[in-house]
């Protein structure tokens, strides 16, 4: 296709704002992150912390891409973004089951990098000649450069589609789909085809990372971890949600405290469901780690391993972060950003039924310390604690499984 250049002097311009866009303000990076994950298309994408992450490096990555492209050959055709990061989204889209419709997330930033773009222009030249020659190439390039990586990313979900329907992958992560939607599939031929009994209880896992370059191993280790915590004598159903997702199940319920003891990898998030029985219970413990995922990822928690029994009403209480924040904020008041010595003795104090000796062996602190915290949290809450314990308490534990950024 031919590629007229532009004037050496719009040339020299759309190099200088491609230097620019070397370093984009944060404002910028995260406008860009939130509308490239917002909308219908997008859901399943903003809510798998895995690919969120992966998005997020995307935009980055075709962002530097066409403006590093710029700034050696400026106003010349971009090659297609075919590296790493967009590949790999490619790949976990079909693993999990996704088609080419999530690929309007590169739509969405396309608008937005415009409307950056725009803004850089209007500070390079005050000629009107000029900035209709830089603003014409640079929005031909940015659409081509766009249209040509979905073209690329979408061959590439073709040819991964294609190998996946040739591995006995494909057929367990097929039929565990149908059972997760609820499909009549007749549970002897599922239990055939997943090597895996759907009779008695089931605890679901996910465990997974948002490092692309995690060692895999480490994610099969945590697997076999987490699996062997149940002590269950049949052998755990292993899934390949993604290149950095792994899903579980596995017969009876892991002990929460082992698996607490034991260390989980580094990088690596793991969030199990409830126990529960038969199809029915093997479906709802898997979404019920999906709820302790997402609400990891959506707090932004730094806590590695939760328990859906742990998080459950944390879950509810988040599920719209801005009014969860506003509740949090209303609730504890001052005591929201005091000392952790002074939000803990509350948070055990409550949990301890209000026993100030049991709450006081828990910290461990001598009663009179536990007393003087209670009594300076008191000072710091907007209605004292006595008489507002459920909402003090539904407040700290969002607090201690939120992220503090």
């Amino acid at each position: 296709m031919d590629w007229e250049l532009p004037s050496p002097q719009v040339r020299e311009l759309i190099r200088s704002g491609a230097q620019l866009a070397l370093n984009p303000p944060a404002d910028w990076l995260a406008e860009l992150d939130r509308a490239t994950l917002s909308g219908v298309n997008r859901q399943k994408l903003a809510d798998d912390p895995v690919f969120a992450a992966a998005t997020r490096r995307t935009n980055r990555s075709n962002l530097l891409f066409w403006a590093a492209a710029n700034v050696r050959a400026p106003g010349r055709r971009v090659p297609a973004n075919v590296g790493d990061e967009p590949l790999a989204v490619a790949r976990d889209l079909v693993r999990r089951g996704l088609n080419e419709s999530a690929l309007d997330a590169y739509r969405v930033g396309q608008g937005i990098a415009l409307r950056f773009w725009t803004q850089i222009a209007c500070t390079l030249t005050a000629d009107p000649e000029q900035l209709r020659q830089l603003l014409d190439v640079s929005c031909r390039s940015i659409s081509a450069f766009v249209d040509d990586t979905v073209a690329a990313i979408s061959e590439q979900m073709s040819l991964e589609r294609e190998a996946l329907t040739r591995g006995t992958h494909a057929e367990r992560r097929e039929v565990v789909s149908l059972l997760l939607d609820g499909a009549p599939i007749p549970r002897p031929r599922a239990e055939q085809q997943l090597g895996y009994r759907l009779s008695g209880r089931h605890t679901a896992a996910i465990i997974w990372s948002e490092d692309p370059d995690v060692d895999l191993g480490v994610l099969d280790r945590t697997a076999d971890r987490v699996a062997a915590a149940a002590d269950a004598e049949q052998r755990p159903l292993t899934v390949l949600a993604g290149a950095t997702t792994r899903w579980i199940w596995m017969h009876g319920r892991p002990d929460p405290a082992r698996l607490h003891a034991d260390t989980v990898g580094p990088d690596v998030r793991v969030a199990l469901g409830s126990t529960a029985v038969g199809v029915d219970g093997f479906r709802r413990s898997h979404l019920d780690a999906l709820t302790v995922q997402r609400m990891l990822a959506r707090l932004s928690s730094p806590q590695r391993l939760a328990t859906h029994e742990e998080v459950e009403l944390v879950a509810l209480l988040t599920a719209d972060p801005e009014r969860a924040e506003h509740f949090v904020k209303r609730t504890l008041g001052e005591l929201e950003t005091a000392g952790p010595e002074v939000v803990e003795a509350v948070r055990v104090f409550i949990a301890a039924e209000c026993n100030a000796s049991h709450a006081a062996a828990r910290l461990p602190a001598h009663r009179n310390t536990l007393l003087r915290r209670l009594a300076r949290a008191d000072q710091l809450l907007p209605r004292p604690l006595a008489e507002n314990i459920v909402n003090v308490g539904a407040a700290l534990e969002v607090l201690r499984w939120r992220g503090s950024a």
